[in-house]
């Protein structure tokens, strides 16, 4: 029998069970086909998805296009949010895995439709509760050289993820690492390297979707190759069709055809596929972010490349995006480009007006609301949501529970550190370092800068020198803490610091007290790489802050965050990164410096930054 489609008001006769096939002239006929993958539906679940659509009043079809990121977890914040603004999903903020437990409960069981629930769980469990279980930064998994770890990355942010209520992920950051002044995705992307990304992702596809999770690879169309941050900048992807095709085409058209769910389209341009499909594109239009450009979410992505499956928008505060355009006109704009969700209101008033205004005046028009709508119903049709009754969508708190942060998960981000580690530069040959050669160390704190954004999420509790100076004395190590001109300078009254800033560079310090003094120096430079990596030196003249003296004792740089600190310190011999600073990580660091184990990280990445100095 046929199955009669209703699209905008045109009325379809389509043979089987496949829904809005794209076999007709773009514009006139939705093109999803929800018998394929990423949903694989049956004829219950098509049906579902139709007859969801059809019950829907404008304003509850306007609501399903936003992804809301929840102000707080109270009853009454969450069902009004619900009730008011008809929300298809939501990204919240991390808390204990018992809050967002409870926080869940509450949406799926008073939400007419059931809600997609994202986390970012980019290293982890902890991307979905904070006392989830962290196994490592993507660079770090890269490093291990091993595919297995990114399927434990996956695996183990699906479980923890799943129990609490989550079906989604923002997650594995697919872009490729080419610029290493990218802040954004130092530590946050597998690799430089195409076919390490792919496979590293498809691994950690496997893992979280085990657990009923979809996940949304990111940045399409690509970040890593230009080094602004979109966040509070514009972005490009200058590479040429050619160039994007064997990359970021390759990179996303595999993970296409291996069935994945969801995108998050990124603010960032890619004006030579515009120029592609339009030769005469003006330069406003080649500079467009993809979340509003429809050549490259829907001439590109959709047609050229034939992705059947959901797209959200990055973030709608980032600059990149709301300076394209007045932000009334933006909303409605990424939907007509080809974004199916909209993520996070400004005002939410102000945003569901826009989106629904938007709808009234045509730049959303009937077939593109009904697309995106049967691609946001059809993804929570294949997560299952559409089978269960809302109070069984998540398991018992106590089961729930009993899944977050277990020791056995925990021991695979021990195992992670002591594969990553990674020698990059080894010019010295200075290992193993013992007490008996260098017993008297300096350690060197360095650091980045230390106010915006990244401090702000990224800021450790416990420095990662006192750390390690507690580990090296433990394996017999004298070890001091340098105390920087700038630290001792604010100890003394203000009325004295001007000048003895002033003074810094008359001061005179003889090598020697230098030499005298130490044995080994370690220099260890902790600088969130979001949004600047680089390192910022203090006010400082022959003292250890700068690692000037690597001719007169021997040192070693160890960064344990951004993998690209030898740009900056060109001059040092042996140069380390761990990736992170956690304290497993740090006992890692130690037992290969005094050889207990071997270093056997391979870097993913150009740690050499594609200069000659550094390597020498």
């Amino acid at each position: 029998m046929p199955i009669l489609v209703h699209v905008g008001k045109t009325v379809l006769t389509h043979w089987g069970i496949g829904l809005f096939r794209n076999y007709f002239e773009r514009g006139k006929i939705m093109r999803v086909d929800l018998t394929t993958k990423p949903y694989n539906l049956d004829a219950e679940g098509i049906k579902w998805v139709k007859d969801t659509i059809a019950g829907m009043s404008v304003e509850e079809k306007i609501g399903q296009l936003f992804i809301n990121m929840g102000a707080e977890r109270t009853e009454e914040y969450l069902t009004g949010v619900l009730n008011n603004y008809h929300i298809g999903g939501v990204r919240y903020n991390p808390g204990l895995a018992e809050e967002v437990y409870e926080q869940n409960k509450i949406l799926q069981e008073n939400s007419k439709i059931p809600l997609l629930i994202a986390a970012n769980t980019e290293a982890g469990g902890n991307g979905a509760c904070k006392d989830g279980t962290y196994v490592g930064v993507e660079v770090k998994i890269a490093a291990t050289n091993d595919t297995k770890y990114a399927y434990e990355m996956g695996r183990v942010s699906g479980v923890e993820a799943a129990a609490i209520g989550c079906n989604w992920s923002f997650a594995p950051i697919v872009d490729i690492n080419r610029n290493w002044r990218n802040p954004i995705i130092a530590t946050r992307t597998w690799s430089g390297d195409v076919d390490k990304t792919i496979a590293m992702s498809l691994a950690y596809m496997k893992g979280i979707q085990e657990s009923g999770i979809a996940p949304a690879a990111k940045h399409f169309p690509g970040d890593g190759i230009d080094e602004r941050d979109q966040h509070l900048s514009f972005s490009v992807n200058p590479y040429s069709t050619e160039e994007w095709d064997a990359t970021f085409g390759k990179v996303y058209g595999t993970l296409f055809d291996a069935g994945l769910p969801s995108i998050m389209a990124g603010h960032i341009s890619l004006p030579e596929y515009v120029k592609h499909f339009n030769p005469e594109a003006s330069v406003q239009e080649q500079i467009l972010p993809a979340t509003l450009n429809k050549y490259i979410l829907t001439d590109l992505l959709r047609d050229k490349m034939g992705f059947n499956g959901l797209v959200v928008t990055d973030a709608s505060h980032m600059v990149a995006m709301t300076s394209a355009m007045k932000r009334q006109d933006m909303l409605p704009t990424a939907i007509a480009a080809g974004s199916d969700l909209f993520l996070f209101f400004n005002d939410p008033d102000e945003d569901f007006q826009w989106m629904l205004d938007g709808y009234n005046n045509g730049v959303i028009t009937d077939e593109r609301l009904e697309e995106a709508l049967t691609r946001i119903l059809g993804t929570k049709a294949a997560l299952g949501l559409h089978k269960k009754a809302k109070t069984e969508i998540l398991p018992s708190k106590e089961e729930a529970m009993a899944k977050i942060g277990l020791a056995e998960n925990k021991a695979i981000a021990v195992e992670v550190a002591d594969k990553a580690i990674t020698l990059v530069k080894n010019n010295q040959n200075i290992f193993p370092i013992s007490p008996d050669k260098t017993k008297r160390v300096l350690l060197v704190n360095v650091e980045g800068h230390k106010g915006g954004f990244g401090a702000m999420i990224g800021g450790e509790a416990v420095r990662p020198v006192d750390t390690l100076k507690g580990i090296l004395e433990a394996e017999g190590f004298e070890v001091s803490i340098w105390e920087s001109t700038e630290e001792r300078i604010n100890k003394l009254p203000e009325a004295e610091r001007a000048a003895a800033v002033a003074n810094v560079y008359a001061q005179k310090r003889p090598i020697g007290d230098l030499i005298a003094a130490y044995d080994l120096i370690i220099n260890v430079a902790s600088v969130q790489p979001n949004t600047d990596q680089r390192i910022q030196w203090p006010a400082s003249k022959g003292t250890p802050d700068i690692p000037f003296y690597v001719h007169e004792i021997p040192t070693i740089f160890v960064s344990v965050q951004a993998p690209n600190h030898l740009a900056d310190v060109p001059q040092v011999q042996t140069y380390i990164n761990t990736y992170d600073s956690k304290d497993f990580t740090l006992q890692a660091l130690v037992n290969k410096m005094v050889g207990r184990s071997e270093f056997t990280g391979v870097s993913p990445v150009d740690a050499f930054c594609g200069f000659l100095d550094t390597r020498y």
